[in-house]
């Protein structure tokens, strides 16, 4: 009783923290991630690579319009709406998913699901963080960004279930729908309040001297940041399929991805306070080039799941580097900065699946997109030395 108490406790922290860990399980994993679990299947079944790299660009780009959308919604009455919105967008389009297989209608359900997730993780956090009740709310926050790893390990597995028992992937994608349907009632009551809260909006002037030599690098390098983020986690799973010997493993190296992001955002923020953000930020995009790089000079199976640790190890602890520095930098003006960083990663994110389809028709493997992936993040390591080097010595 004292538990259930506890989980119906709209000002609980712990009642906020699942609730907010759910949502991203709904609106970041069954809308997107688990896409990436079942691709292998439907491109046995019905997709092409082409058209699955330019699904995925397109999510990509609706999650951009909604991500800096988000960014300026200050009140927070708004931001509960939208983010209920997010939710059942995310469900309706996975429902588009399994009763169809018309292009025109995927290509629309993958951009409002890019949006959907967008109102989930990016409005869903700010109402987390607003509802917890924390002097500093940093190591709270790296709990609840734990479920994107979550997202991906828990709607795997769901996914995996479904097809041990013969379902088809579009049957899974129904019992997706259903599970989202359930747990989402959750989120929608916990993360939400008694009554209309009254809020002040605060309006930024756009403020130029934000973008110092320093600040225009980072950008760059958050944008070099989308890229490599983007083609391990479109592909993967059938990028290890692809290797010799590796077929049929890929499904668990995407779960080995899922487990290892669970903990990492509170890690890399830990390292970074006690170490500095932009070094850490070089040795986190460092290990990520390196497990982009592993699949195309092994098919060793052990490597290639050391390569899914690093990449599901760091993705989602960058993404809280750099937005955590932008924040610093913004001079308390975090509207602006914020919302230059989240449009430089998310056209690296739109970028990335469209360049790979072209290498990967062209040369038969996913060699040369992930080349290419790599020497992306590599300019961002690079231009991070310099900026080091020039502008924080």
């Amino acid at each position: 009783m004292k538990l259930l108490k506890i989980l119906l406790d709209k000002n609980h922290n712990f009642s906020i923290l699942l609730a907010g860990i759910i949502a991203l399980i709904i609106g970041v994993g069954v809308a997107r991630f688990v896409f990436t679990s079942l691709l292998p299947l439907m491109l046995e079944d019905y997709l092409t690579i082409t058209f699955a790299g330019v699904l995925a660009s397109v999510n990509f780009a609706g999650y951009l319009s909604g991500s800096i959308l988000a960014v300026f919604i200050k009140n927070i009455n708004t931001k509960v709406i939208l983010f209920r919105i997010g939710l059942i967008l995310s469900i309706l389009t996975t429902l588009v998913l399994a009763t169809t297989t018309n292009d025109t209608l995927w290509l629309i359900s993958r951009i409002i699901a890019g949006f959907g997730a967008a109102m989930v993780l990016v409005v869903g956090s700010a109402l987390v963080m607003t509802k917890l009740n924390f002097e500093d709310k940093t190591k709270a926050m790296g709990i609840h960004f734990s479920g994107i790893g979550f997202s991906i390990a828990i709607t795997d597995i769901i996914s995996k279930i479904s097809l041990n028992y013969g379902n088809t992937w579009q049957d899974t994608w129904f019992i997706l729908v259903f599970f989202a349907i359930v747990f989402s009632l959750y989120p929608v009551y916990i993360l939400s309040f008694d009554k209309k809260i009254k809020t002040t909006n605060t309006y930024y002037k756009f403020d130029t001297s934000l973008f110092t030599p320093f600040v225009l690098i980072l950008i760059v390098a958050y944008f070099t940041e989308g890229i490599g983020f983007v083609v391990q986690g479109t592909f993967l799973p059938d990028i290890i399929n692809s290797l010799k010997g590796l077929e049929g493993f890929g499904g668990l190296t995407w779960l080995v991805v899922g487990i290892s992001g669970i903990f990492s955002c509170i890690i890399w923020m830990r390292l970074a306070h006690k170490y500095g953000s932009v070094n850490i930020i070089i040795v986190a995009m460092i290990i990520q080039l390196i497990g982009i790089l592993i699949p195309t000079i092994s098919s060793n199976i052990y490597l290639n799941l050391i390569s899914g640790v690093l990449y599901g190890g760091t993705f989602v602890g960058l993404v809280a580097l750099f937005m955590n520095l932008g924040g610093k930098l913004s001079k308390g003006n975090p509207v602006v900065l914020m919302g230059a960083l989240t449009t430089s990663y998310g056209i690296g994110q739109v970028i990335a699946p469209l360049y790979s389809v072209v290498l990967i028709e062209h040369f038969g493997n996913y060699n040369y997109a992930l080349y290419l992936t790599a020497f992306m993040v590599f300019i961002g390591i690079l231009l991070l030395f310099i900026a080091k080097k020039c502008f924080l010595n």
